[in-house]
């Protein structure tokens, strides 16, 4: 089948978009690919449909799970045979689903990039036949962009292990320098880019300078009454913004990674389908969401980087329809951001403390720990060690960058149960709901040995089997575990660290430059590009967006802050033009008809909004269809 063919008979759109196409046909004819494509540009369809044109896997390497989740069951929906793999499954299912892509069984396997360093995952890969790999938000592999990620390094190696595939590397935020870093870490045989214009002509980007945030957000949610995001760095403050919307009428609830997964899943799912209009956030939601009809972005507090915002305001709008980023700022917002680069890169001295520290909390001595995992509760080690939670968690990032531990933050544990009645108390069971024990059924069909051991299961799996939705399950299971029947270890993001080496003194603790100095100097620039963002107040919105990821050929927008100040200076000077005009030619003292009147300006519309003023005002007077001095 054509590309064509298979667009229309899985997903049935007429034709591709943009730059779907040539990118499709890049992979397709073998070549190493770069897309640059906006958020809401299609790209999941650009490796989607080469991977049915061709015989083998096509692997996907994404960090996002709740989207690599979300898009195997739409695949599977369509007769198309998807799976993942991602970090809590257990080493049978992960054996299951790679023997499946050996022998065929697996036109597309999504994985995180945590996983692919396994030597489960790289043994049956040496065994696997492979379409291509497509690298999914790209710009983690770059040291430079805002979002490194050091697990995205080992994609390089992966190549080595199927040297004939070649490599799709997507994203939707790079600007030139990530762009050339992607293609030289990811071994691009030459160069090779797709570029879409990140350019949003329905998205109106706007900084309203204020003293008071709060009340300025208000009066933007009740001007625009329909769904919104409100994006803060806190997690505390999400909740008091929340509340404090609440209490002005507009409903509005809080989202961060520190809620329970059902909490999580329930706030998202209400707000998607319109029984909350505003979600108050930090950065933790909005990856994979994709509500068409936001029509407002407000962003309270400054994010880090223009690539953050970038990607955070065009959650607006996806429908084509007006929508608005509305970045709020005052003159505390420098000094915060300032603060930041302190916080995110604290001195040497204090992240060889921390390691220091870490080891006393674990009481792991000079010369061992290489390979030992704890659960990481950062609030006791910051209680016990008198540390700031946002400069120890920085230390511990730049040590894992540095190579002396792995520090996963937000690790997706799946939830873990096991029934302490045997099979047969089970069957003899009379007093259990119908939802409980279609729980119980989904439980038996679809899980093994959960009477003689702990057994990971996929809470979601479970709801789609029972024919519920995700948080009636997870209630379920605790009121199940309640009463005796199962004993339910919910899923939990305590982070994780271990060490990638044995434990030194913390002084021999070496931080090179491209671990520390580097990133720093790259990270002072993002920052400095959020505060003259903000405060340019002479160049359009949109073009200074789109000069920072290289489009230097765009026009003003017409539409943002700068643009529509720019149109009201323009009105005032042409207005007092027109004022000298009519006085210059009334000056005589005599009557004048409109007619000649009309031949003073082209601009009649302001010409009759000047003539309204001035008799309003009495600087002149109208007689029928003439016009004189008073």
């Amino acid at each position: 089948m054509s590309y064509l063919d298979i667009l229309h008979q899985y997903w049935g759109y007429p034709d591709f978009r943009g730059i779907q196409r040539e990118i499709i046909e890049s992979i397709g004819s073998g070549k190493d690919t770069l897309g640059l494509m906006p958020t809401g540009g299609g790209k999941s369809l650009t490796f989607q449909v080469p991977a049915l044109a061709q015989e083998d896997v096509c692997l996907v390497i994404t960090p996002l799970i709740a989207l690599m989740k979300d898009q195997v069951d739409h695949l599977r929906r369509q007769g198309i045979t998807a799976a993942a793999i991602y970090s809590g499954m257990s080493r049978d299912a992960i054996v299951a689903t790679l023997e499946n892509c050996i022998f065929g069984g697996i036109k597309l396997l999504y994985i995180s990039p945590e996983r692919i360093g396994s030597d489960i995952f790289q043994v049956k890969l040496r065994h696997m036949k492979v379409s291509f790999i497509t690298v999914d938000e790209a710009h983690c592999i770059s040291q430079w962009g805002y979002d490194f990620r050091p697990s995205y390094l080992q994609i390089a190696d992966i190549r080595k292990l199927v040297p004939d595939a070649p490599i799709l590397a997507l994203t939707a935020t790079a600007t030139p320098e990530v762009v050339d870093d992607i293609q030289d870490r990811l071994g691009f045989k030459e160069r090779n880019v797709f570029r879409m214009s990140f350019e949003r002509k329905n998205l109106a980007y706007v900084v309203r300078q204020t003293e008071d945030k709060n009340a300025e957000m208000v009066h933007i949610l009740q001007s625009i009454p329909k769904t919104a995001i409100v994006y803060c760095r806190s997690r505390k403050r999400t909740k008091e913004i929340a509340q404090m919307l609440t209490q002005h009428e507009i409903s509005a609830t809080w989202y961060h990674a520190g809620l329970e997964p059902a909490v999580k899943d329930q706030r998202q799912n209400d707000w998607q389908n319109d029984k909350t209009r505003v979600i108050v956030a930090t950065n933790a939601f909005g990856m994979g969401i994709d509500k068409p009809d936001v029509r407002v972005v407000i962003h309270i507090d400054c994010p880090s980087s223009l690539e953050a915002y970038f990607q955070e305001a065009g959650r607006a709008g996806r429908d084509g329809k007006r929508a608005y980023a509305v970045l709020l700022y005052n003159g505390n917002d420098n000094r915060t951001l300032q603060k930041r680069i302190e916080d995110t890169f604290p001195p040497k001295e204090y992240i060889q403390t921390v390691y220091d520290h870490l080891a006393y909390f674990y009481q792991i001595g000079v010369g061992s720990g290489c390979g030992c995992i704890f659960e990481f509760p950062i609030d006791k080690f910051c209680n016990t060690f008198k540390h700031f939670p946002i400069r120890a968690n920085a230390a511990l990032t730049i040590l894992q960058r540095a190579g002396y531990i792995d520090y996963e933050q937000n690790p997706d544990t799946k939830a873990r149960i096991r029934f302490l009645l045997n099979r047969d108390d089970l069957y003899r069971l009379d007093s259990l709901s119908d939802k409980e024990n279609d729980i119980v059924t989904a439980l038996l069909r679809n899980y093994g040995g959960l009477f003689s051991d702990y057994g990971y299961v996929d809470e979601s799996y479970i709801a789609q089997e029972a024919g519920l939705d995700r948080n009636q399950t997870y209630m379920i299971l605790v009121n199940l575990s309640k009463k005796r029947i199962i004993n339910f270890i919910p899923r939990k993001n305590t982070p994780l660290v271990s060490y990638a080496q044995d434990r030194i003194d913390g002084v021999d603790v070496i931080l090179d430059k491209n671990v520390y100095e580097d990133r720093k100097e790259q990270f002072i620039k993002r920052i400095n590009s959020v505060i003259n963002y903000a405060q340019n107040e002479r160049i359009c919105r949109s073009r200074q967006l789109l000069c920072y990821f290289g489009e230097t050929k765009s026009a003003d927008c017409g539409q943002c802050d700068v643009c529509l100040s720019h149109t009201d200076e323009d009105n005032d000077d042409e207005q007092k033009i027109i004022r000298q005009q009519l006085q210059a030619l009334l000056s005589d003292r005599k009557k004048h008809h409109i007619t000649e009147i009309r031949q003073l300006n082209d601009n009649w519309e302001l010409m009759q909004e000047v003539m309204r003023e001035m008799v309003l005002e009495e600087e002149i007077l109208m007689d029928g269809s003439f016009l004189l001095l008073p």
